[in-house]
């Protein structure tokens, strides 16, 4: 019995490291060149991203590559009629599926691990490295089609560059949610990076200001620093949920809870307060609107700060939850082509399983549903499982 665990572990082992290796170079050649191609990164930032991308790249290979392995070795164990010669000695079949439903679960955990990486580590460094280059990337654009801009607001465009000298150049960025993007044009500008503050400065001469806090004209030389947004002093390069390490996520989740609930008491006291001396009319005014649309806001971030443990735990088990379905849908198959195997798991995978992920990491974040509701995929994928491993018992 033992022979036979050892020569199956070796075998999805061997299986699993090649594709793996060769998914993940793909991926990460892929991730990579959208990057460059979308930020017009220069050869010595793209080489800089693909420590960053590995891991990025790796948990999306995994759960595809494990059961690949699995389809492989079962459908040529089964095409053999090795599976037939084992139960005839007696042995029963789950002897022979149990190394396979061990190691998924290990792997799994792995991939856990590595989905924490990917968004505390791998996604944040290939962040820095974009942020670092955004100076030689906005000249590049800036020469050859006369604007920039990029995901967090920041648009430029020039009449001209000579040098690092931006001629007339019209500057628009967010200096806060609730205003209109602050316009800035100039006779001409020169760009850097602080990467000790994470922003572009900008250095104006003869500044016309128009915004809906500021305005106003400058003569002489003014020097702006533009910040970058997606940055912040602890290493993040974001504040949403799915960009905390899982860690991270329990106290981020109580400040959360914590400022949802002084909103509320806010609301409810103007709203107790305008009730009772009759000033019932405030409810249409801006600031009440905007005070609800804050609270909702918030609402919105805790719900998500509630699905994102969930959502990270059931992604990363997804491998355990696919292997289930591979094993014995391969041996019942009984072929050696494995691509025919691998195909029968993986197309109900992206019609079924993926679209209900998405559906109930959509309602929970929408606080619609409660956030265990993202296993729904795991569930299905268990319950398609059960009923192969039955069948593959009984005959």
């Amino acid at each position: 019995m033992a022979r036979i665990t050892r020569y199956i572990v070796k075998e999805l082992l061997l299986v699993f490291g090649i594709a793996l290796t060769g998914m993940s170079l793909f991926l990460i050649l892929g991730v990579v060149a959208v990057e460059a191609v979308r930020e017009g990164l220069g050869m010595t930032a793209v080489v800089r991203l693909l420590p960053y991308a590995l891991p990025v790249a790796m948990r999306f290979a995994i759960p595809a590559t494990i059961l690949f392995a699995v389809c492989s070795v079962y459908g040529r164990l089964s095409a053999a009629n090795e599976m037939l010669a084992i139960k005839s000695l007696g042995i029963s079949p789950s002897t022979i599926i149990f190394p396979a439903v061990a190691l998924s679960f290990l792997i799994s955990i792995g991939n856990l691990w590595l989905n924490d990486v990917a968004v505390s580590w791998g996604e944040t460094g290939m962040n820095r490295v974009i942020l670092q280059s955004v100076e030689q990337i906005a000249y590049s654009r800036l020469r050859t089609h006369k604007s920039y801009s990029n995901s967090h607001g920041l648009v430029i465009r020039v009449d001209d560059v000579r040098g690092k000298k931006l001629i007339r150049p019209v500057i628009s960025y967010p200096i806060s949610d609730d205003s209109r993007p602050l316009d800035i044009l100039a006779d001409e500008a020169e760009l850097s990076y602080d990467e000790e503050k994470l922003a572009l400065v900008v250095s104006f001469k003869n500044v016309i200001l128009d915004g809906d806090k500021i305005s106003g004209r400058l003569p002489g030389t003014v020097t702006q620093e533009i910040p970058l947004w997606i940055a912040s002093k602890k290493g993040k390069l974001s504040n949403s949920p799915s960009g905390y390490a899982l860690n991270q996520l329990p106290a981020e989740t109580s400040k959360q809870t914590a400022r949802t609930r002084e909103l509320e008491q806010r609301a409810a006291t103007a709203a107790a307060t305008a009730y009772l001396l009759g000033e019932t009319e405030s409810f249409d005014e801006p600031d009440w609107s905007n005070q609800i649309a804050r609270l909702n806001g918030e609402h919105s971030r805790l719900n998500r700060l509630y699905t994102e443990p969930w959502r990270r735990f059931a992604t990363g088990f997804s491998c355990l939850f696919f292997v289930l379905v591979g094993v014995p849908l391969a041996i019942q198959v009984k072929t050696a082509d494995f691509w025919t195997t691998f195909a029968l798991c993986f197309i109900p995978i992206l019609l079924i399983y993926y679209p209900l992920l998405a559906f109930g990491v959509a309602q929970a974040k929408s606080g619609d549903l409660p956030p265990y509701v993202v296993w729904a995929g795991n569930g299905f994928m268990l319950v398609w499982g059960l009923f192969l491993m039955r069948r593959v018992m009984r005959h």
